[in-house]
């Protein structure tokens, strides 16, 4: 006899007993528990009937009632697995080791580890730097870069480490503020995210004001963009730089609905979008089709702006297709002020699993092959390029500055500053700490005074962490991060640095005629006319 069958003989038998056991109890007088029980038996038959004759789940029909079980283990599985199971290490995509040092330093207290490190650092992998008997201090000033080329007049003087964008409506109106306000605190910028301006981000920390293909905040009834409503914007005194957003390394070239359900009147205020409808945010911009229209529309934006900071953020996925764009810089002698380059291992709410998985360059990569075709066209010392993508500590910033970068956006390290706990809830609207929720009871207990200080916390000790391995390494400035310091191991556990896995060009390479062959095809290929 199968054990399925004999499952649902138990159900059968059990509901025939506790009829007869109930009658019988009953009978002997005990009304009250013969009561309570018949309650109970009726919730139990009426569940099981209901198992059977349903036909969308089979677990049920085989297993009646007893069945619900294997659905309240699978419920709660990720909260037994995160406390019970996984060690510090083997979480994703946040582990607890890189959880804990961002929750204490963010509390201010102590972030030091005992007996010698967790990791196998023979592992293929492994990344480290080196240090120097010569050490010395990292000063402070060197950790604030001036973001602003030669064709923008309100240049701005931004830190090297800032909060990546995150919108209104993917994060609580209190998350948004308590953002806002360590922003300010620590003086550092905020990015808006792609949801525009709303009055939760202005509570006096400076704004990266970014603007995605759906020009939320900034857009016609047709959801075409508007420069009468951006200029408006744009000469707010907190709005200190504009970030195009081309796409992001979550979910590339991938839009997005957020259903005329979950419009409230707020999101509908602050993007400029009806509420009768479903909100649309295409997979590519609707005001450009060319890297030279690209180029176009970002000199307009800075005219728009009033001079300031305008760049563009993106994924790389084809490389002729950023060349292209580099070309078009050429081509129209226009320069952006900065370059976002998010990398794969990027966050979002909500993604595809192919997007998210399979889809983009990691920020390494990236970083490396953006900052080799802007030194190859003699533009590197014009552009600033920011790094965003799964940075958390002080070595994710000192390795990506190593690397090319200028300086680093962070985005999931702020929400674990601000109380995350990686619940992965962020795509239900029934985040537990009040982060990624629009729930106003869920948001109302995420205390925007006392989380806003953490935020600023996190930030300052995180830059500390950054200036003392730097100072360790030997450098007292960005000139002296070279590829040459951070090393990984590869396949045969050999720690090989980035200078001598990659490529790197020399000034104007890609205008001479020896350009190096991995990067010779592409460039050939690239078009400044389109993509």
């Amino acid at each position: 006899m199968s054990f399925v069958f004999i499952m649902r003989i138990v159900f059968y038998i059990i509901s025939l007993l506790g009829v007869v056991s109930t009658i019988a109890i009953y009978m002997l007088g005990h009304h009250a528990i013969a009561e309570t029980i018949f309650y109970f038996l009726i919730i139990y038959i009426l569940v099981g009937i209901y198992d059977v004759m349903q036909k969308e789940h089979t677990i049920l029909r085989l297993y009646p009632v007893i069945g619900h079980l294997r659905y309240m283990l699978e419920f709660i599985r990720p909260e037994i697995h995160q406390y019970f199971i996984a060690d510090d290490k083997s979480e994703r995509p946040y582990s607890r080791e890189m959880r804990s040092v961002i929750y204490q330093r963010a509390k201010n207290t102590m972030d030091t580890v005992p007996f010698g490190t967790k990791h196998d650092i023979y592992t293929e992998g492994y990344e480290f730097c080196e240090h120097s008997i010569n050490a010395c201090h990292y000063p402070e000033e060197n950790t604030r870069i001036i973001i602003g080329g030669p064709q923008c007049k309100k240049p701005y003087n931004a830190s090297i480490l800032n909060i990546s964008g995150m919108s209104f409506g993917a994060l609580s109106p209190n998350a948004i503020r308590a953002l806002n306000k360590g922003a300010k605190l620590g003086n550092f910028y905020h990015n808006t995210g792609e949801g525009g301006i709303s009055k939760y981000h202005l509570e006096g920390g400076d704004l990266c004001w970014q603007i995605g293909t759906g020009y939320f905040g900034c857009r016609k009834s047709n959801g075409r963009f508007d420069p009468k409503i951006f200029k408006e914007k744009a000469s707010m005194e907190c709005v200190k730089m504009i970030e195009l957003k081309i796409s992001q390394g979550a979910k590339p070239s991938h839009g997005g609905i957020l259903p005329k359900a979950k419009i409230t009147k707020e999101i509908s205020e602050f993007r400029l979008v009806p509420m009768d409808k479903d909100c649309e945010s295409p997979p590519k911009h609707s005001e450009f089709d060319s890297p030279e229209g690209l180029m176009n529309f970002i000199q307009n934006l800075r005219e728009l702006s009033g001079s300031k900071p305008v760049g563009f953020k993106l994924c790389i996925g084809k490389k002729i297709e950023f060349m292209a764009i580099c070309k078009a810089m050429l081509k129209t002698k226009t320069l952006p002020d900065f370059i976002t380059i998010d990398g794969a291992e990027g966050g979002t709410g909500a993604a595809p699993i192919e997007f998210t998985n399979r889809l983009g360059m990691t920020i390494a990569e990236a970083i490396m092959f953006v900052n080799n075709c802007l030194v190859g066209i003699n533009v590197r010392e014009k552009i600033k390029i920011i790094a965003s993508g799964k940075i958390a500590t002080g070595f994710h910033l000192l390795s990506n500055l190593a690397l090319g970068a200028d300086s680093c956006n962070v985005a999931r390290a702020m929400m674990f500053a601000l109380g995350c706990i990686q619940s992965l809830h962020c795509n239900t609207n029934a985040c537990p700490t009040g982060v990624a929720t629009q729930s106003k009871y869920r948001s109302w207990a995420l205390d925007v005074n006392a989380k806003y200080k953490r935020v600023a916390n996190y930030h300052r000790n995180t830059i500390k962490s950054f200036q003392e391995l730097a100072g360790a390494m030997g450098c007292n400035s960005q000139e002296d991060l070279i590829p040459d310091l951070i090393y990984r191991r590869n396949e045969k556990r050999k720690s090989v640095s980035y200078r001598q896995m990659n490529v790197f060009l020399e000034q104007g390479e890609l205008l001479s005629d020896k350009i190096h062959p991995e990067f010779a095809e592409d460039w050939k290929k690239a078009q400044a006319e389109n993509f």
